[in-house]
């Protein structure tokens, strides 16, 4: 293939695409390959994780402009581009019952409208591959769970004239990935490690749960990437008010996590090019045509 090649990354809310697939792209971008994060909200409703800046006045009266400017710090360590879809964060509701999602919120959206802003900015960008989340949203948050049914939209009609054709001329993406960076099989390959070294680890109740889920996701494609968890670990903790850098996110020391698990997984959820599985390359079955 002598076109550069496109990936796009569509995510949630800003630090999404820092704790997913993040290594990933940095190791993209590295090899030449332009990367793009479609941000689908601005994060408005996120309640604000890291204990010191908790209370702050001026970051919960202006969150909506500190999550943008932590958005473009991390985006700038990762080295990719970023669009806004401009659609509304609609919180995660807690409770029980839970009570109704706020009015106007991306995840009350209908799905066919939302997704032709996703559909122009495939037609812009001319990605070849997509990634984004699985049907339960890689967590139940109502915006991860209505960005993949955008998503799922997007990817079948960017390629149909006949569909949102006020949106450009007409791009195919050839292939759409889950993202499945918190998997099982890799937790628990870290949560052994940590006790075989004697170390404390913060992954025993994510098994338990799991454990009693009994349902593990199918990992097609292992991407090497351990050389950019550094970067991907840079890129999340400029997400200052939803990342304490002194959390669990960071308790596994790299080198640990580069031996034990040097990739990141996800789940071939559509190809329109033949490949074999499994994958070490998302652009596998693309980079040859």
């Amino acid at each position: 293939m002598t076109e550069q090649l496109r990936m796009m990354a569509v995510h949630a809310h800003p630090d999404d695409e820092s704790s997913k697939g993040a290594a990933t792209m940095a190791k993209y971008v590295s090899e030449g390959v332009d990367v793009l994060v479609a941000t689908c909200t601005g994060g408005e409703r996120g309640s604000i994780l890291n204990p010191k800046l908790q209370g702050d006045p001026y970051i919960e009266e202006h969150i909506h402009e500190v999550r943008a400017k932590e958005m473009a710090e991390a985006r700038d360590i990762l080295g990719v581009k970023q669009e806004w879809l401009g659609f509304v964060d609609s919180g995660l509701p807690e409770g029980d019952p839970l009570p109704p999602l706020p009015e106007g919120c991306f995840a009350l959206m209908d799905v066919d409208e939302a997704a032709g802003a996703l559909v122009k900015l495939i037609r812009e960008f001319k990605p070849h591959v997509i990634t984004t989340y699985d049907e339960n949203g890689g967590y139940p948050h109502p915006d991860h769970i209505m960005t993949h049914q955008v998503s799922m939209v997007a990817f079948d009609a960017a390629g149909d004239p006949e569909r949102y054709p006020e949106a450009g001329e007409p791009w195919q993406p050839q292939k759409l990935y889950y993202n499945q960076g918190f998997n099982r099989q890799r937790t628990q390959a870290l949560h052994d490690a940590l006790l075989e070294r004697g170390m404390e680890s913060p992954y025993g109740e994510w098994l338990e749960r799991w454990n009693e889920m009994g349902r593990v996701r199918t990992l097609t494609t292992f991407v090497p990437c351990a050389d950019f968890f550094e970067i991907r670990d840079k890129a999340l903790i400029a997400h200052a008010t939803q990342i304490d850098p002194d959390g669990g996110w960071f308790r596994v020391p790299l080198d640990l996590q580069r031996e034990v698990w040097p990739t990141e997984e996800y789940e071939l959820a559509k190809s329109l090019v033949d490949t074999s599985l499994p994958e070490s390359d998302l652009f596998a079955g693309i980079r040859n045509n």
